[in-house]
């Protein structure tokens, strides 16, 4: 039929009314899929992450405990007495040194190729 029907009313504000309903109703599912969509894709990753984190933490907690207990009694007298203290001192170094090895692989990472350089007196 057109624009106008055989009235020549041409619908009216019935079909304006239809067609901004229709629009208001493709703006929300267009909403939906480009924004809640790829959240809930981004909560599995963050999930994941979380759990895989947690995991490897206690995993090397227990490496370190395990090292610590192996220095107090398979080395012998080496750590009696005054040295008592030593493999407490060795396992917090190993700490330490994981926790340095793992804060330079971040920085090192995927981000800092995202981030742009800045020339700080470069020329």
């Amino acid at each position: 039929m057109g624009l106008f029907d055989a009235k020549g009313d041409g619908g009216g504000p019935r079909r304006l009314r239809r067609q901004g309903t229709d629009t208001v109703q493709l703006v929300i599912d267009y909403v939906k899929q480009e924004t809640l969509e790829p959240l809930k894709g981004l909560g599995r990753f963050v999930v994941f992450g979380v759990v895989g984190s947690v995991a490897l933490c206690a995993g090397l907690v227990l490496l370190l405990l395990a090292g610590l207990r192996a220095l107090q009694t398979e080395t012998g007298t080496t750590f009696a007495g005054n040295l008592s203290w030593l493999p407490y001192v060795i396992v917090a170094a190993g700490a330490i040194l994981l926790i340095g090895a793992a804060a330079a692989r971040i920085a090192r990472g995927p981000a800092r190729r995202r981030r742009p350089e800045h020339d700080e007196g470069r020329t």
